[in-house]
């Protein structure tokens, strides 16, 4: 099989006949406009775009384009290119400043024409004279920018910084409008801003983010992980099932890739809402792991490799989730959705869908709403493994990592843990709460807690509210919420009765089971789980 790749590096991976998904179709489409902006949230090859792109402007399609759908209809000239990746520059802005025009001048000295740089270090000043320079050279170049709002994102909880950065890029955009010496421009970055905030200055950059044409650009699809990863495919379903890589049939390669979209699937780019795309960190990483292992298990890589952006961390320094606002999807705005000014003051809902943690769920039509939500298994675990965190302030997620309580203790120390649990929640965000709320937050703190948790599992006879699947044993929660002491009662014996009526928990593969009745009191003088019965199987 050929070795998948975890680089950005265009040219390292032709060269070492790593797997290549082929996107040249897609960049074609996209380098028909001269300047462009793309924005994609972290992980989905981003900078592996780009660096295709500047390879295929530096070498034109020999040698590293063979095989490819671009290889027959590229016919350009060959461009020098000057690439810039925030990611690697300070927040600092002086030193930001710096960094930037060392990469200019060193950029000319190649071309022979550093004289006529300037030594003063401001970006603007140095870009301005890099592009005189060009035009009185007649030389025409590429001009890449790999994450432009990374020093923005950085700056989001110091407004004086955030605008003088946002000022400076603005002004730098400006600079390179209409200018005859750029072939071409292309920006990517995680957020996309009203073209007022950033980009006015340089209008004739065209925003691709939602274009219909290029939205697969960054992604998977399910038909191109079927073509290039099909040994992957086979020896995962042959890992799983026990029989060997050459027996496995179309459908259970159609099973796989069904399992996959529901863990990795239901990004859409695609202002129509017809393209969705897999995150390729976690298709990448799924089939690496199950070829390293030699075992098929979806793994939550979203969140453990990136999935805790810059701008994320910075905004939960200052404002507040709630983990019950996302339980579904969410209709926001048209404007609110396509034109926000800036990330100091951007709706919720649409900083976490440009950062990947929601996404378009809806066409989006011109001056309406637009539908947003959770896309994936994947992603919906890793959010709860961060609101978990702000929920449960002081609760410490190591200690039930390492210990075995839920899967060996008796029901008094469960309730006890449980209670101790909910004492480390901030109830100023939680002053009304109800049965739902409460299963919710079980439900992410067990996630937050690396558990075996799933919730409202199926029966033949109903959803029990949490299981707990441990080899040992399966825990069943069944919860109730009462208002008041005088209510507890009642509610302990609805869900005593549930679990018995609906045999909750009675599913394949059989092993030992606890059931346990739980009734929390909202009271908010009490707020805790104050009555609870284990419910065992009947003679």
């Amino acid at each position: 099989m050929r070795k998948i790749a975890l680089t950005r590096d265009f040219k390292l991976l032709i060269k070492s006949d790593l797997i290549y998904i082929d996107k040249t179709e897609q960049i074609f489409n996209l380098l028909q406009t001269d300047r462009i902006f793309i924005s994609r949230p972290r992980r989905f090859g981003k900078s592996l775009m780009l660096d295709t792109i500047g390879t295929l402007f530096e070498s034109g399609v020999e040698p590293y384009f063979r095989n490819t759908w671009i290889y027959d209809k590229w016919t350009d000239s060959k461009y020098p290119v000057l690439r810039f990746d925030f990611l690697k520059y300070t927040e600092d802005y002086k030193e930001f400043a710096n960094l930037f025009c060392k990469n200019v001048r060193l950029f000319a000295r190649k071309l022979n024409i550093t004289d006529s740089i300037t030594a003063n270090p401001s970006p603007v000043e140095v870009l301005f004279d890099l592009l005189k320079a060009l035009n009185e050279h007649g030389i025409r170049i590429v001009i890449l920018i790999d994450e432009y709002d990374s020093q923005l994102a950085a700056s989001i909880n110091d407004p004086e910084l955030y605008e003088n950065f946002r000022i400076q890029l603005r002004n730098l955009y400006g600079v390179m409008k209409d200018d005859p010496s750029i072939r071409f421009l292309g920006i990517t970055g995680v957020t996309r801003l009203k073209d007022v905030s950033i980009f006015s200055a340089g209008s004739d950059i065209k925003d691709l983010s939602y274009y219909k044409p290029v939205s697969a650009i960054a992604g998977f699809t399910r038909e191109e992980i079927r073509k290039y990863y099909t040994d992957y495919i086979d020896l995962a379903v042959s890992l799983e099932k026990g029989k060997p890589q050459e027996q496995v049939t179309e459908s259970e390669r159609d099973e796989l890739l069904d399992r996959l979209s529901e863990e990795y699937d239901g990004y859409c780019f695609d202002s129509f809402y017809e393209n969705k795309v897999f995150s390729t960190w976690s298709v990448i990483n799924f089939f690496k792991e199950t070829a390293e292992t030699r075992m098929m298990v979806f793994r939550n890589y979203w969140y453990d490799n990136g999935g805790m952006p810059t701008v994320l961390a910075k905004y939960l320094e200052t404002h507040s989730i709630r983990l019950e606002d996302y339980a579904g999807d969410i209709d926001v705005g048209f404007s609110d959705f396509w034109d926000p000014s800036s990330l100091l003051d951007m709706r919720q809902e649409v900083l976490m869908c440009q950062i990947g943690y929601l996404t378009v769920k809806s066409p989006v039509p011109d001056g309406n709403q637009v539908t947003i939500g959770i896309p994936n298994r994947e992603v919906r675990r890793s959010f709860e493994k961060i609101l978990v965190r702000r929920i449960f302030v002081r609760a410490d997620f190591s200690k039930i990592r390492n210990e075995r309580l839920f899967s060996e203790a008796r029901p008094a120390d469960i309730v006890k843990r449980l209670n101790e649990l909910f004492n480390t929640i901030s109830y100023e965000n939680y002053q009304h709460m109800d049965e739902k709320t409460i299963q919710g937050l079980l439900h992410a703190y067990f996630i937050g807690a690396d558990q075996p948790v799933r919730t409202e599992v199926q029966s033949a006879s109903g959803r029990s509210d949490i299981i707990l699947e441990y080899d040992s044993r399966r825990l069943v929660l069944e919860l109730k919420y009462a208002g008041s002491e005088a209510d507890c009662g009642r509610k302990l014996s609805e869900a005593v009765g549930q679990i018995k009526d609906r045999k909750y928990g009675d599913t394949l593969p059989q092993k030992p089971v606890l059931k346990l009745a739980l009734v929390f009191n909202g009271d908010s003088s009490v707020r805790q789980f104050t009555h609870y019965e284990e419910v065992k199987d009947q003679d």
